[in-house]
């Protein structure tokens, strides 16, 4: 991947400023919405039956994110999925805590055959998806990225989709080609919702490039950023508010050739 490709795919981002439809938790809600305007994109978030399959047919991509779902909001996933995929709108799965919990489990392994452009996870949960067990007992992974490189590449050749699993470092696979992104700081495991904020930008990503470069530029454009809020601010309220200037203020060249590969 050359570093030209990526600033590409944040600069034609920000030109597009595509709007995302974002299924997400309220815990994490303001930060995704937060996140994906300062990166140049825009958020619509309804979850209800009655409307998001509706709403989602104005939009350019669809994230869903089974953090936190209520009921009403599990009910309308599957009907907004296949509006979305009527429309040909890339769709990323953020499948938050499978394995341990039983209801988003089953959703989240009914969802794969549904075909997701790009599935976005922590290591734990891209296990149990490829028919592993996680060990996880809640959101946070017990498994490191490199443990599950073949499970993630074995999800991506039978979805017939991208599998971008976090970690350190950060891989990236489309079945076949595998990339490994080495930026990050700790911090980012200290704010709720970072991930859930990776997914819907990887959502924005996807409407102007290929599943595999776009999950690899919001990956890139996300942990750098990171890396230049954690430069500044020490704790996680104030990094918080920092990872959001960086995400609005770096420019797409500078993102691309602080990628380590």
């Amino acid at each position: 991947m050359q570093p030209e490709t990526i600033a590409a795919v944040i600069e034609k981002t920000r030109g597009r400023d595509p709007l995302v439809h974002c299924i997400v938790g309220p815990a994490v809600a303001q930060l995704v919405a937060d996140g994906l305007l300062a990166a140049g994109a825009r958020p619509l978030m309804t979850a209800t039956l009655a409307e998001a399959p509706a709403l989602v047919q104005g939009t350019d991509a669809l994230l869903v994110n089974l953090g936190m779902l209520s009921d009403e909001a599990t009910r309308a996933v599957l009907p907004t999925v296949a509006t979305a995929r009527e429309k040909h709108l890339p769709w990323v799965l953020d499948p938050v805590a499978v394995g341990p919990a039983p209801v988003r489990t089953t959703l989240a392994l009914n969802l794969i055959r549904h075909r997701p452009t790009i599935v976005r996870g922590n290591p734990s949960e891209v296990s149990v998806l490829a028919g592993g067990d996680g060990g996880a007992t809640g959101p946070d992974s017990v498994l490191g990225s490199m443990k599950v490189e073949s499970a993630a590449q074995l999800v991506a050749a039978q979805a017939g989709c991208t599998v971008a699993v976090s970690g350190q470092p950060d891989v990236i696979t489309d079945g076949s080609r595998v990339v490994r992104v080495h930026n990050g700081v700790p911090l980012l495991t200290r704010v709720t919702g970072a991930g859930c904020l990776l997914g819907a930008l990887t959502a924005a990503c996807s409407t102007v490039a290929d599943p595999f470069d776009a999950a690899l530029a919001a990956t890139v454009w996300l942990t750098v950023a990171a890396e230049h809020a954690a430069a500044t601010e020490h704790g996680p309220g104030s990094f918080r508010v920092a990872l959001v200037d960086a995400l609005h203020t770096l420019d797409a060249t500078t993102i691309a050739r602080q990628a380590k590969w």
